[in-house]
């Protein structure tokens, strides 16, 4: 999967996220939840959520909007 949504459990933000990336109409991305997984949050622990793109490697920032979100994916490779 390309496209890796980072983020954790009873997180309002992370909710916030997903709306963010279903108005952006975002491709089928992937959830990863960090909760449980140490390497995961030491990386992400105050950053979630993120949307990360796994072909390149990089990495977009809570906070982010539709707008946003389309310049990412579009600014891929």
């Amino acid at each position: 999967m390309r496209w890796i949504l980072f983020q954790r459990d009873d997180c309002p933000l992370c909710d916030q996220a997903l709306a963010v990336l279903a108005a952006a109409r975002l491709p089928t991305f992937e959830t990863r939840w960090i909760d449980d997984a140490d390497d995961l949050e030491a990386r992400y622990g105050a950053r979630v959520p993120v949307l990360r793109d796994d072909r390149d490697g990089r990495e977009l920032d809570w906070p982010f909007d539709a707008e946003g979100v389309r310049a990412f994916v579009d600014a891929r490779d």
